[in-house]
């Protein structure tokens, strides 16, 4: 780990700690999996006022795995694409219900043969239901890797790999929810408020950005 990313790591613990809660509501190891799976293009926010009614409604791996598909997916709808996650969740928890004793399965291999669980899903339940240092990839880790310099990899199995290959194993997990928020609070997709950001000393892309916001007749305060 280079010196620079050492001094980004520690301003993060500092502001985020290590280990930063998740943001999606459960109690339940099948009750995270679901949440994750209802993410999906989808705000944390949204999928938390949804399982509140549905893990009442719901309260097993058998529930998910008898529902009637037409009823979950009126109990999902407000979560965009509710048909195909209806399908999945359906699907992945009768192979729970049939092959898995009803518990939710630790190894990665085992968790992205279930349909509709990718690696990002699989590595959500991995670092928070079983503790295994895992580094999940969404839309702000993948954005702001690349802009603090710890990857060029634009793939999300091979930033992952990149991360894992450059980070310290005890960071893999925390990485994910601080790069998450600080992805929604500073350093946004559309207009990163650098002057705000207690990394823009170190991170390589400030200079980029303040000269992008420029061409395009933006503001960009030192």
């Amino acid at each position: 780990m280079t010196k620079k990313t050492a001094a980004i790591i520690d301003r993060l613990n500092n502001e985020y700690g290590l280990i930063p809660e998740p943001t999606l509501d459960y109690e339940k190891p099948h009750e995270l999996l679901v949440a994750t799976m209802l993410s999906a293009q989808c705000t944390d926010e949204r999928v938390n006022m949804v399982t509140k009614d549905l893990f009442r409604k719901y309260r097993s791996v058998k529930d998910f795995a008898e529902a009637d598909l037409r009823t979950l997916e009126k109990d999902i709808h407000s979560v965009g694409f509710y048909h195909s996650k209806a399908v999945h969740i359906i699907e992945a928890f009768r192979l729970l219900h049939e092959h898995c004793n009803d518990e939710v399965p630790s190894s990665i291999e085992e968790l992205t043969s279930l349909p509709g669980v990718g690696r990002k899903t699989a590595n959500v339940i991995r670092t928070h239901v079983f503790h295994i240092p895992s580094v999940v990839v969404d839309t702000h880790v993948k954005r702001i890797s690349g802009r603090l310099g710890f990857t060029k990899e634009t793939d999300p199995v091979k930033i992952e790999f990149d991360l894992m290959k450059k980070l310290p194993e005890e960071q893999w997990s925390a990485i994910n929810l601080q790069l998450i928020t600080l992805g929604r609070t500073i350093c946004t997709a559309r207009k990163p408020r650098c002057s705000e950001c207690f990394l823009s000393d170190l991170c390589p892309s400030r200079a980029k950005i303040a000269t992008t916001a420029l061409i395009k007749g933006g503001t960009f305060l030192s």
